[in-house]
């Protein structure tokens, strides 16, 4: 309570301190209650708590007069109700020791529970501190930006309809783990936002800098530490890309398995706990990072296990912070597990007359126990959208994509199995590719479907969303899925990784238009919602960010959330961590 006795001058005589006592147990019930009636909490904190603050000497000093002039009659107002309150506070159930920073004082915050808004997101804004601001320099010496347009393209997501009102203050550009330790340390000092940035690929607005601050963009950090071949293992920087590092692989005989979007880096894929095509296989991001090494938010450097393959020691900080989207740590260093690349593989591709019969197939090649690679499932839209941005003729209805690998014999001995169950679930067009160009010019089809959506639209932008569910339940949720798309005035596409019941939607609109937008999310908001009703997830691979935050309480529940939000409070108790992703902003303990 020393606010309170700083500005009312409570001197320590017995009745002062039972009046301090009865003023601190009222302020605390006070803070409390302010979370169960937000509104008039808020109205009442900015009209007698705070005086709207400028960046201006004079107004600084205009507004600590005013507030000296109210004091008195604040707190003759409040004393008795502080009084009257004391005896009880005690009972009074605790929620938030602060109001969310992305709150909009006028309605629900962005991305908190009920919230149904995609408009842009808004967060609190300070003038950026000058003393940092030459700390920054100092440490990255020519690798800082001030740039407008530079600090405008971090600020807006390449792949996200997402937007913020407020965009970076400052871009650094870090080239070394104690790089990253110092400017960290320095913007905690100061308190002032981190966004790390990666590839810039997340979809979900994992980027974005809703209160201004610091982006830490890590793409000079792309070198390859270590590569420990025979225990099929690298250590890489954070900033180099999953394609860069398979091309630097090849000559060894390994590869990286996870095969997100084209220009993902290790780093995002990290923070997003991705996975991509091969994860029916290999397993997702979470399976593949052997250690990291992490910069928490008062600069330490963390790392968070050995390079052994397995260990039982203490808790599992590796996984914490794979998928923790930088809310609670930089990554600047990554071991992956690698694979050696098959000695042999075949493509196959196949159409069926509804998607229901395709994700069938999907199924039942996974109960076959047939160890596919890939099992790729896109709808009739896609399919039409890629013939038109590749010139293909691919016959436009619901197609499963396979991959299977192994030995010469083993691979074409799949094949024919997979082949048998196509025709048992009225499919046709079997066709398979061995040559590596064939096969190389197959999946590319399928790696710019987005592209291939846009080149069909090229004036709509896309609200691009994932979900999963067990792999029993994802022909149900595809079929009722599929039903309100086409039902729908947009165009909308599916994609899915049907091997491990991961479906994506593609929704096309026109972001101007206010009724496309509000069927865009509806159509969205309609996925999820049938995904967890079948025991699924909201998010498959895309991550939460600031887009899927409302989905949260109804997947987990609210004691899980504020799990999170304890342990993000005692790794970042200033809140300056990407603030505003992951965790939504209603959720308080």
């Amino acid at each position: 309570m020393l606010w309170l006795t700083e500005n009312w001058n409570i001197v320590t005589n017995p009745l002062s301190v039972s009046v301090a006592v009865a003023m601190s147990n009222f302020s605390s019930w006070f803070f409390r209650l302010r979370s169960s009636s937000k509104d008039y909490y808020r109205y009442f904190y900015h009209h007698s708590f705070k005086t709207t603050t400028t960046h201006t000497n004079a107004s600084h000093s205009s507004a600590t007069n005013t507030f000296n002039s109210n004091r008195t009659r604040f707190s003759s107002s409040v004393l008795p109700l502080a009084l009257a309150f004391s005896a009880a506070s005690a009972s009074l159930p605790s929620f938030c020791d602060h109001h969310a920073p992305d709150s909009d004082f006028r309605g629900a915050s962005f991305g908190g529970k009920g919230s149904t808004r995609y408009n842009d997101v808004k967060g609190s804004h300070t003038e950026f501190p000058q003393e940092l601001l030459f700390e920054l320099k100092t440490i990255c010496q020519d690798n800082i930006s001030l740039d407008p347009d530079e600090r405008y393209f971090h600020g807006k997501p390449q792949n996200s309809f997402h937007k913020a009102v407020n965009i970076p203050d400052v871009i650094v550009y870090p080239r070394s783990e104690e790089e990253v330790s110092k400017i960290v340390k320095s913007c905690n000092n100061y308190k002032v936002p981190i966004v790390p940035y990666g590839g810039a690929t997340s979809i979900e607005g994992h980027t974005l800098c809703s209160n201004g601050g610091v982006c830490i963009d890590m793409s000079l950090m792309k070198r390859v530490k270590a590569l420990h071949v025979n225990d099929m293992d690298v250590v890489v920087e954070p900033g180099i890309g999953w394609m860069e590092l398979n091309e630097y692989l090849e000559p060894y005989g390994l590869f990286f398995p996870l095969d997100p979007g084209p220009g993902a880096s290790i780093g995002g894929m990290c923070a997003t706990r991705c996975s991509g095509s091969l994860a029916v296989r290999y397993g997702t991001m979470r399976d593949n990072v052997i250690t990291l090494k992490v910069v928490l938010a008062n600069g330490d450097i963390v790392k968070t296990a050995s390079r052994a393959r397995k260990s039982a020691v203490g808790y599992d900080l590796t996984r914490l912070m794979i998928g923790s989207e930088g809310t609670l740590g930089i990554i600047t260093e990554v071991t992956l597990r690698l694979q050696k690349i098959p000695q042999h593989s075949v493509v196959a591709m196949c159409n069926f007359p509804s998607v229901k019969d395709a994700a069938d197939v999907a199924i039942a090649t996974m109960m076959s126990g047939i160890q596919v690679s890939r099992v790729e499932l896109l709808d009739e839209v896609q399919v039409k959208a890629i013939n038109i941005a590749n010139g293909k003729n691919f016959p436009e209805s619901p197609t499963l994509m396979f991959e299977f690998i192994g030995t010469e014999a083993h691979a074409r001995e799949q094949t024919h199995i997979v082949r048998a169950l196509v025709s048992e679930h009225h499919g046709s067009d079997f066709v398979f590719a061995e040559e590596p160009e064939a096969k190389k010019e197959l999946w590319k089809v399928r790696k710019e479907a987005l592209w291939a959506c846009f080149a069909m639209e090229p004036n709509l932008e896309a609200m691009i969303t994932d979900v999963c569910v067990p792999l029993s339940h994802l022909a149900d949720l595809i079929s009722r899925s599929k039903k309100e798309l086409d039902a729908s005035s947009l165009v909308c596409t599916v994609i899915a990784h049907a091997g491990d019941g991961n479906f994506h939607t593609i929704i096309l609109f026109d972001p101007t238009q206010e009724e496309q937008r509000q069927e865009a999310e509806r159509l969205n908001q309609f996925m999820v919602h049938a995904a967890l009703s079948l025991e699924g997830t909201c998010t498959g691979e895309h991550g939460i960010g600031s887009g899927k935050m409302k989905y949260l309480e109804k997947e987990l529940g609210e004691e899980a959330l504020k799990t999170m939000k304890k342990i993000k409070s005692v790794l970042d108790p200033n809140n300056i961590m990407n603030p505003g992703k992951l965790i939504p902003p209603h959720i308080c303990f």
